[in-house]
């Protein structure tokens, strides 16, 4: 299983207003915890004087790295309902987060759980979800008389090259679908080519 469900590209600034608060919607496609830092530092400097920045996140092919945030909601009344919404979304390397600004009239723990959950909801729904395949990022080495041949091995694997060092001995950082590593690391060990997967 190679492939994921994610969202095509970043949902933000959604708008539920429950009881006099506003609960501001984001979605964000991402692909490591770093990614993950900087939408919420990005969110926090022009939201600062937001009561709550509550979020979840799922990574992983699986969502198996995943947290949920109430960022001093009730326990268990904002964080969680945002990711049970991942969950029924079926994605994966996703971050969403539910700002609230607080209007005066306290909504209770089943409230805010309904507020926070409506809040992700939405936002998703506003999302175009896409199918991806999980990529493997490769490094070879080569000697420059063998470029043409890398290359039309590399365009016959779909692979999105990264970064190209053309020396005497050249180096080439690819992306490639991981559902396709194994054959090519094959045809690579056949031309004895110096190769590793990171």
């Amino acid at each position: 299983m190679f492939e994921f469900q994610t969202i095509q590209k970043p949902i933000e600034d959604i708008l539920l207003k429950e009881k006099g608060s506003k609960f501001i919607g984001f979605a964000y496609p991402v692909n490591s915890e770093s990614e993950i830092k900087d939408s919420l530092n990005h969110l926090k400097s022009i939201h600062p004087k937001a009561t709550h920045h509550c979020y979840a996140y799922r990574l992983g092919i699986n969502g198996e790295n995943y947290r949920a945030n109430d960022d001093g909601e009730p326990s268990g009344s904002a964080g969680l309902p945002i990711y049970n919404q991942l969950l029924a979304h079926q994605i994966t390397n996703i971050l969403v987060v539910v700002i609230r600004y607080y209007g005066g009239t306290k909504l209770g723990v089943g409230g805010l759980v309904k507020a926070y959950k409506e809040s992700a909801k939405y936002t998703l729904e506003q999302a175009t979800i896409i199918t991806k395949e999980l990529e493997s990022k490769i490094e070879l080495k080569f000697k420059f008389s063998q470029q043409n041949q890398i290359f039309t091995l590399l365009n016959k694997y779909d692979a999105k090259i990264l970064d190209f060092d053309a020396q005497e001995i050249c180096i080439i950082q690819a992306n490639i679908k991981t559902s396709k590593r194994e054959s090519i690391s094959d045809e690579l060990s056949e031309m004895l080519l110096e190769f590793n997967f990171s």
